[in-house]
């Protein structure tokens, strides 16, 4: 599916944040009876980034799959925090308005890991499970490429210049030639290349904040806690996988996806549903 498809089977619905009224773009599959699964991205990705793992998870569960605010096709418009602390409410506004039975799995990549982890510690008792990919957490973040483009020159460029930056993003950060991902790198920039979408990033990178991930209680998180990380990763090492099953309360295992970079579901998507699958069974 290309991201046209996608982006033409998603719905709406809104939410409020922090006073402000916005919409969620999100993609849901699978019997509404059937337990509930939510797949949350990072940045600069959006829910294209679970599209040949969604739907094979839908056969028995049910599946929302939302953009991020500022991400996607939800609201970009200017004004609005697009910090892990917002997501964190938009998470909790988007489970009430589309009567997401708990409690809830989440499967997070990137900073979707660091406002699953807030969500989890906060209410612990509306996660059962998370399994993480490469996940923000701690002081992990930001990284110095996302923070750069927070400044407001990326506002102001102009598209060949966003779209080499990104380019370079999503290229250096697969294992093999980004030629060979051309769907993904395509699909992962378009979002970003109209002129809303291109001020959107600036504000979605500039909210990246330590603070969001340092201030938790990890040892609050009660939910089973799988680590399903790609290996290579220099952004977000194993080690801190390593620091978040130690420190949850719940159980807390490590599957290490070897051959990977950040872009794990990407590098390795037959082997990554696989576990997920196992995870999930």
């Amino acid at each position: 599916m290309n991201h046209e498809e996608w982006t033409d089977a998603q719905e709406r619905v809104g939410v409020t944040v922090d006073g402000h009224d916005l919409e969620v773009a999100y993609r849901e599959l699978g019997d509404p009876s059937d337990p509930p699964v939510v797949f949350l991205h990072g940045i600069p990705t959006w829910s294209y980034l679970w599209r040949d793992v969604a739907d094979a998870v839908a056969e028995d569960h049910r599946v929302v799959v939302p953009d991020l605010l500022g991400y996607g096709n939800s609201s970009k418009r200017d004004g609005f925090d697009r910090s892990i602390r917002a997501q964190e409410e938009m998470l909790r506004e988007l489970a009430d308005a589309l009567d997401l039975q708990h409690p809830l799995t989440i499967v997070a990549h990137d900073i979707g890991g660091g406002v699953a982890l807030r969500y989890a510690s906060h209410e612990p008792d509306a996660v059962d499970r998370l399994v993480l990919s490469n996940v923000v957490c701690y002081d992990s973040w930001p990284v110095e490429f996302i923070s750069n483009l927070g400044l407001p020159s990326t506002a102001e460029a102009d598209r060949a210049e966003i779209e080499s930056k990104l380019d370079f993003a999503f290229g250096e950060g697969l294992h093999g030639d980004a030629d060979d991902h051309r769907e993904f790198v395509d699909g992962m920039k378009a979002p970003w290349l109209s002129e809303d979408g291109q001020v959107s990033l600036a504000r979605c990178a500039v909210a990246t904040n330590t603070n969001h991930t340092t201030e938790l209680e990890y040892g609050a998180i009660t939910a089973d806690v799988t680590c399903l990380w790609g290996t290579d990763d220099v952004l977000q090492p194993l080690s801190y996988a390593e620091r978040l099953v130690e420190d949850v309360a719940g159980d807390g295992e490590i599957v290490e996806l070897d051959d990977a970079y950040h872009w794990v579901v990407e590098d390795r998507t037959d082997r990554y549903y696989t576990e997920l699958k196992q995870c999930l069974s």
